[in-house]
């Protein structure tokens, strides 16, 4: 059975990208701990990070590098922290976050509220900035 990220890649799940190629596909975590929370997911169904082939995870990181640079232009902060969790969904995934403190990264915090447009604004801004 296919995951949600799956069929999110698939279109048959709406989402809002800021970033894809034959590999990878990158979008805002629908419930972001800050502006700009992005994930990245292998388009190819991985259910643990480490179970990628090496030269998956290196062109992974790779692609992750690139959204970061975007996410950092477009909502300008000290880093774009890295996090690697993955049990909520069994499909792997690294969320990308704009932090001003260590504490950008806590999962605990409460998450954003956002619009459809709010969203939307945010992805435009991010592809802009990738562009």
């Amino acid at each position: 059975m296919a995951t949600i990220f799956s069929k999110i890649v698939a279109g048959e799940i709406p989402s809002y990208k800021v970033a894809e190629d034959e590999q990878f596909y990158a979008f805002l975590d629908i419930n972001p701990l800050v502006k700009g929370h992005t994930l990245v997911i292998p388009k190819r169904e991985v259910d643990y990070i480490f179970d990628l082939e090496d030269n998956e995870i290196a062109a992974m990181q790779v692609f992750a590098k690139k959204v970061a640079g975007g996410i950092k232009r477009a909502f300008p902060c000290i880093k774009v922290g890295e996090a690697v969790l993955g049990l909520e969904v069994p499909h792997a995934h690294i969320h990308l976050i704009p932090m001003q403190s260590e504490k950008d990264m806590l999962f605990t915090n409460k998450k954003l509220q956002l619009t459809p447009e709010e969203f939307k604004e945010i992805a435009d801004k991010i592809r802009e900035e990738i562009a």
